[in-house]
């Protein structure tokens, strides 16, 4: 569950360290996003000389969450921290680095971000 103004990790290679959630795309003023929706970012911290520079407005896909969350099934899961990849355009589903860190949840790719799942080093 992320809301305006948390700051997420970057888990993909793009040279963003940090991000900040400035809103939520095409959702009104819905107050949360959950773990395979869409957000608006902008870049907090960044490594010298990379794709992103700190200050960019971009958008992203949040991957994992630290509130749990319930599925179909009954169970929930939850992570250690929240993260986002950062997403190649508006209508592209595709991320912009190469790689991507940690794992992802399963949501991610029943969300249509298949690109990112198969990126990913582990899927829960």
């Amino acid at each position: 569950m992320i809301q305006l103004r948390t700051v997420l990790t970057v888990a993909d290679n793009t040279g963003a360290k940090k991000a900040l959630m400035i809103g939520m795309t095409k959702k009104g003023n819905r107050r949360y996003a959950y773990v395979g929706e869409l957000i608006n970012i902008t870049v907090l911290e960044a490594i010298p000389f990379a794709q992103v520079k700190k200050g960019d407005v971009l958008q992203a896909v949040v991957v994992r969450t630290r509130k749990e969350h319930r599925r179909a099934d009954g169970s929930y899961i939850r992570f250690d921290d929240n993260a986002c990849v950062i997403i190649a355009g508006k209508d592209i589903k595709d991320p912009k680095g190469t790689r991507i860190f940690g794992p992802i949840a399963k949501e991610v790719k029943d969300a249509g971000y298949n690109k990112i799942a198969s990126l990913a080093e582990e899927i829960y």
